[in-house]
């Protein structure tokens, strides 16, 4: 038996919107705030804000990045983590050579102190400098999950828990591997209103990311050198220089045929947002480049490709007022970090180079073409999951909650936003072997940060399917 296809009405609009972008003028750049219509025009902000997401993708130990090193904690963090192995993970303690860094947060946990790993120094100072925060124990959740819950089944939970794949769905979209949006791009459909060309609304240094992808915005794919080209267009094609205007006529020309006219203005309108981005983009010593970090494993200096991705931020946001642009939405990834063994190092080298190129960005928007941006720019960390907290013997395995940084000269920083969850084995938030079921979800997580960019609490219900379920939508760490 067969069933007639029943879109919903959000697909037809979807899609009709898709055609509207892609045909109007045969170029994106006729498709303004006019055409979005009046009353999106008037409530278009006047001032500029980007949220950008850091995605560690393989499942952060956050157990090693922010550690409670109170007597009792501490004491417990070593016999769990210490192994008779030589690859064991445990850190050493404050004081001693290579140890962690202790911090003082502005809200007191009654008998808590706090650490981060030894190579967060960079991101030490701009904790204490309260331009980054903690949000403790963040992760997927549908709705407030207790242990006993989780152990019944009497809640409904994020399927596929503890996979690398539908774990970075949900954390990106809500939805597990398949989803056609994420949180991202939905804020960008809400948000593309306050930009004169909304193609360059949700942009991605690190590839296609289920992160940007609207309903109706498509997410714009960048790289260290620009607007990716399409090829031929500007040298010899086959070896002749007269070659390339033919194809470009060929494969953008006007066509009578449907299809074929909808792909020669999709091509037409990627020719012209090459162009319009690489002018905006391409202006010389506006971003320093980064300097070098050191390798904590071996002491040696090397180019950190975070920073790299970052500056690639950096050069677009300085390119904002030629983008036309009020509101954008970025994405960076790094990988490397599922690791189930040589952990110590891997992750030494891993949080050396996301402290070094955290606070190159940061000291890049303190003064971009001379103008301080730090209250305007937020960055945010996401990761598939936490990790066990007991050792395999020199790694750890897939978990569930984490611990993650939000930087920014908006954010309230120099504090933990959560109750940091007890060290150690069978307490009342342990899911199995030290894996943390998280207390703060990642719908909470972003709808604060949503606010901030100035989602509406309608358009956050919007966003973030299940915020509803939450009494707490607001983490305060956003000021």
């Amino acid at each position: 038996m067969t069933t007639k296809p029943n879109p919903s009405r959000r697909e037809f609009l979807r899609a009709a919107s898709l055609l509207s972008i892609v045909g109007s003028a045969g170029a994106p750049f006729a498709f303004n705030l006019a055409t979005i219509g009046a009353a999106a025009a008037q409530a278009a902000p006047s001032d500029y804000k980007a949220l950008i997401c850091l995605f560690m993708a393989g499942g952060n130990d956050h157990g090693n990045t922010v550690l409670a090193t109170d007597p009792q904690s501490w004491a417990e963090y070593q016999r769990i983590r210490t192994t008779s192995d030589a690859g064991s993970i445990a850190l050493p303690a404050a004081g001693d050579a290579g140890g962690v860094l202790p911090i003082t947060p502005n809200t007191v946990q009654p008998g808590r102190n706090f650490a981060l790993h030894p190579s967060l120094q960079p991101l030490k100072e701009l904790f204490d400098a309260k331009r980054v925060a903690i949000i403790a124990n963040v992760g997927t959740l549908i709705t407030p999950t207790t242990l006993a819950q989780y152990k019944a089944k009497s809640v409904k939970l994020p399927p596929r828990l503890f996979s690398h794949n539908d774990q970075q769905s949900l954390w990106q979209s809500s939805m597990p591997e398949g989803a056609r949006s994420g949180w991202g791009g939905r804020m960008g459909d809400l948000m593309m209103a306050a930009n004169a060309m909304p193609v360059f609304t949700a942009i991605s240094v690190t590839g296609n990311n289920v992160f940007l992808a609207g309903r109706t915005i498509i997410q714009y794919q960048v790289s260290s050198a620009g607007a990716a080209p399409i090829g031929s267009l500007t040298g010899p094609l086959f070896g002749s220089s007269a070659g390339a205007n033919p194809l470009q006529a060929i494969i953008s020309g006007e066509r009578t045929n449907l299809f074929e006219k909808d792909y020669a203005t999709v091509v037409k309108r990627g020719i012209d947002a090459q162009g319009t981005f690489g002018s905006a983009f391409a202006v010389p010593g506006v971003v320093p480049d980064p300097t070098r970090y050191t390798n904590p494993n071996t002491g040696l200096p090397a180019t950190n490709p975070l920073a790299v991705q970052l500056q690639t931020i950096a050069r677009t946001i300085a390119g904002r007022n030629a983008l036309g642009a009020k509101r954008q939405v970025f994405f960076v990834s790094m990988g490397g970090f599922d690791t189930h063994d040589g952990q110590r190092k891997t992750q030494a080298d891993l949080m050396a180079r996301l402290a070094h190129a955290m606070a190159y960005f940061d000291g890049v928007m303190g003064n971009l073409q001379g103008v301080n941006l730090r209250n305007q720019v937020t960055l945010f960390t996401g990761s598939d999951f936490g990790r066990t907290f007991s050792s395999n013997g020199d790694g750890t395995d897939h978990g569930w909650g984490a611990h993650h940084f939000v930087m920014g000269g908006a954010v309230n920083g120099m504090d933990i936003y959560g109750t940091f969850p007890v060290t150690g084995f069978k307490h009342d938030l342990d899911v199995g072997s030290g894996s943390l079921l998280p207390q703060i979800s990642v719908d909470q997580y972003g709808a604060t940060l949503a606010s901030w960019f100035g989602l509406s609490a309608t358009q956050i219900a919007d966003v973030f399917p299940a915020i509803g379920n939450f009494s707490i939508k607001n983490l305060g760490f956003m000021g």
